[in-house]
């Protein structure tokens, strides 16, 4: 039964938690650390870590996504970022990082605005996702609702083996009056030979929605994190606890009426450190997308700021231009994975920490801890 809260006279209010409310609860088993599974698998695609990036320019480039593959990753290109836009997008990423020194705080902002005013160029496009496909790692690409038709065709023809049609807030049953026809998910999606995740959610009716699309995985949040202002601009919150547990139970009657079909959760969102991964996983999801915990990485084309993509939005940013690291001498990305990490904090080594996690409550992989007894602090 839902727990509602009365804020007023009429008015009342489903009770939900964030990840920092949650603790998981140990078993009577343990295991070694060594034989403990943190391997998934989306569609025909095997990982070896339950790691999406947030599309970002800020962690992704062609160059990052092949490294986060080769560490068993999947690494997700924005398909309209300055990849996309600029012949020599290092050079514009190094004019923003500059701009982000300056006494202004929004300077940064509005370069990033007006880099994105230039027009997308498929053969860029193009170029950067076959740098990640000789690689030889899966190539995945995000897109927004607005713009999948135009640029899905381009990202095939380019070798994309996982689209991410991504927004702050996606539902299968966009309404709109004006010209131009809103994307049909179920239609797109069948009409697609690639797996496709949609998203982000927040609840159990539109992670069901999109599930009914034919989606392979289904994104719950809006990527917060200490950068995004989706809360402050449009009053709008996903506190992430609940919205994986619901997206969760949505997946589980999905299966049931579909006689078994398995839609993927990724859950974007309200994670800090290593200990939320794993309070991810034990809600309900089968992978979590992070931004913020890899700009920190030297191999992140930020220099060590992160934004997501809504901070480039021409009309109403929701996203700052955050420091999360020292422009010089960060982490390498395998340290940030896998350590060894002298930090207690929880923002290095962030799967071996999951890995010791499932051990020290006796699961042997991730489906198995979704199982995983859970409190709510007081």
């Amino acid at each position: 039964m839902r727990d509602l809260v009365e804020i007023g006279m009429g008015r009342s209010a489903r009770r939900a938690y964030d990840l920092q409310q949650i603790e998981i609860v140990p078993s009577r088993r343990t295991r070694t650390s060594k034989e403990v599974s943190t391997a998934w698998q989306l569609d025909a695609y095997r990982f070896e870590i339950p790691l999406v990036t947030h599309p970002t320019d800020a962690v992704v480039s062609p160059e990052t996504a092949v490294r986060v593959g080769q560490l068993g990753g999947l690494g997700v290109l924005n398909a309209e970022g300055l990849w996309a836009r600029h012949t020599n997008p290092k050079a514009e990423l190094a004019r923003v990082i500059d701009a982000a020194d300056a006494d202004d705080p929004l300077t940064a902002n509005r370069m990033l605005q007006q880099l994105h005013t230039a027009p997308i160029r498929p053969e860029l496009l193009t170029e950067a996702l076959r740098q990640v496909r000789e690689a030889g790692v899966t190539v995945a690409a995000r897109v927004s609702p607005q713009r999948a038709r135009e640029l899905t065709p381009h990202l095939l023809a380019a070798g994309v083996e996982v689209l991410f049609v991504q927004g702050t807030i996606i539902s299968a049953e966009h309404v709109s009056i004006g010209a131009t026809a809103p994307l049909n998910l179920k239609q797109f999606i069948n009409d697609l030979d690639v797996p496709v995740v949609a998203g982000g959610v927040g609840d159990y009716r539109t992670a069901m929605h999109l599930m009914r699309t034919g989606a392979a995985g289904v994104l719950v949040g809006y990527g917060q994190a200490s950068a995004t202002s989706t809360d402050a601009v449009l009053g709008i919150g996903v506190p992430m606890a609940t919205a994986i547990a619901d997206a969760g139970a949505a997946r589980r009657d999905y299966l049931d009426e579909t006689g078994g079909r398995y839609v993927h959760v990724i859950a974007d969102g309200g994670i800090y450190g290593s200990g939320d991964i794993a309070k991810s996983i034990a809600c309900g999801a089968d992978a979590v997308m992070l931004g913020e915990q890899l700009a920190q990485a030297q191999e992140a084309p930020g220099g060590g700021l992160y934004w997501t993509p809504a901070a480039a939005h021409p009309s109403l940013p929701r996203s700052d231009i955050t420091a999360v690291a020292p422009r010089e001498g960060g982490r390498g990305l395998e340290t940030v994975l896998f350590g060894p990490s002298e930090s207690p904090d929880g923002t290095l080594n962030l799967f071996g920490a999951l890995r010791r996690a499932l051990a020290k409550t006796g699961y042997s992989d991730l489906k198995e801890f979704q199982r995983v007894g859970l409190n709510i602090k007081n």
